[in-house]
């Protein structure tokens, strides 16, 4: 795994990891793997979310969006502590804004020493009632020049817009009704039970850039919405005593593969230089695209079904001829491209052969044709994550030929969880059955 979203996926809730994130990605990573005449990344690889803000199970915590209001509103949803401020005043203060602004930072490093990784990004982020804009900067390792996206999120139009700058291209991103859903919890109200339920500690009183601050923290991964197999995290938020605004959330992450059974990937993210009641123009949210960009459009089904899911897992096999190797299943694509390049498989060879003498932009719509069932299936497990479903995927030792062997499965009910075999067949099975099936 490597640094691409769901943002998303700090929600997924980081889930990240999501989202525009996926989407990203998936058709970055494809792209470039069969367009021949095309060597750079596709408008929307998953974003490296890398970031948090528009990265992976740390970062790819779906959609700069989310990421943010999460942060904001976690900080504001627990306990008040006998130490002077209620964090249900900083709520209550928070709600009255209409608009701010701030910068944040997020550092991404993966654990893996066969496949050593590295992130840099920054960048600043205006949420308001008209929408959400963040531009973005990933940071080039090696001194070289910067990578600049720019993202909208405009909720009337359930539509998010990503520009990257440095490859000409920009994608439009159209919610399904589920995915909306999940972005409506960057409500306070919506949040408000599931961060008042964590654990905290309160840190005192401190100083940040000259303001006189009350700080919280908490370890509880259940703020972010995942299990302590899969996630460690160290929080802390700062909110200004006089006007109970908050002035500096600090998240440090810690991530885990399926198993639970060792680290793979590292975060820390900071959001600071907070603006409180900015004044906005709606004309901020209007992205301007600039000639000759090229453009692609992803859409999904009203609902993804198991159906659709496993076409997914079909059309992977065809393109490959197996299943992906993901460390963690929302961030596979990169091993996808890796495979593409060197795929022959009758389905590679004759998606290649029809994008020989198209266009730029017909190759983009080509392509995001041809792998909707994967990106339905990656939206499908997303689902199943935000429903905290426990699903698993083993594809990295799975094959089509393993008809016994789980390659997916996920909860269903308290005894019992949905598996989708290595031959692609799927049944429905007892929590004892299924520890049977998964015994190494």
């Amino acid at each position: 795994m490597r640094p691409t979203d769901n943002i998303n996926e700090l929600i997924n809730k980081l889930h990240l990891k999501a989202s525009a994130n996926l989407d990203k990605r998936v058709h970055g990573d494809i792209s470039k793997a069969l367009a021949e005449s095309n060597k750079t990344k596709s408008a929307i690889k998953q974003p490296n979310i890398g970031r948090i803000i528009m990265k992976s199970p740390i970062t790819k915590l779906a959609t700069a969006a989310i990421v943010l209001i999460a942060c904001v509103i976690g900080l504001s949803l627990w306990r008040g502590t006998q130490s002077g401020i209620a964090l249900a005043d900083v709520l209550a203060r928070i709600e009255k804004v209409k608009a701010f602004r701030c910068q944040w930072s997020d550092n991404i490093t993966g654990e893996d020493p066969n496949k050593p990784y590295s992130s840099e990004s920054r960048g600043t982020i205006l949420i308001s009632q008209d929408g959400w804009k963040s531009n973005d900067e990933e940071i080039d390792p090696n001194g070289g020049k910067s990578a600049f996206e720019e993202w909208y999120r405009l909720p009337d139009k359930k539509t998010i817009i990503n520009i990257v700058h440095k490859q000409k291209k920009y994608s439009r991103t159209e919610w399904d009704d589920r995915w909306a859903e999940e972005w409506q919890k960057g409500d306070p109200r919506t949040f408000l039970r599931e961060f008042m339920a964590c654990k905290h500690e309160s840190l005192g009183r401190s100083t940040i850039e000259g303001i006189e601050v009350e700080g919280f923290r908490t370890t509880d991964p259940n703020c972010l919405g995942y299990s302590k197999d899969k996630l460690e995290c160290d929080v802390k938020v700062w909110a200004d005593v006089k006007t109970k605004l908050p002035v500096r959330y600090d998240f440090t992450t810690a991530c885990f593969d399926q198993r639970g059974d060792k680290i793979i990937e590292r975060g820390h993210f900071v959001m600071h230089n907070f603006e409180w009641d900015v004044p906005v123009d709606a004309a901020e949210f209007e992205p301007v695209i600039p000639d000759g960009y090229t453009s692609l459009v992803v859409k999904f089904p009203a609902h993804i079904t198991e159906e659709i899911a496993i076409q997914g897992l079909k059309l992977c096999v065809e393109f490959l001829g197996n299943y992906p190797d993901p460390e963690s299943f929302s961030n596979f694509f990169t091993d996808i491209r890796s495979a593409l390049e060197k795929s022959d498989t009758a389905v590679a060879t004759r998606l290649k052969e029809e994008l020989r003498g198209l266009t730029e932009q017909e190759k983009v719509n080509r392509l995001s044709d041809a792998t909707l069932p994967i990106r339905c299936l990656v939206r499908f497990y997303l689902a199943l994550q935000w429903d905290k479903k426990n699903p698993a995927h083993y594809g990295r030792t799975v094959t089509p030929k393993d008809a016994d062997k789980v390659l997916m499965r996920w909860k269903i009910s308290d005894n019992e969880y949905r598996v989708i075999f290595g031959d692609l067949h799927a049944e429905t099975v007892t929590v004892e059955k299924l520890a049977e099936l998964e015994k190494p």
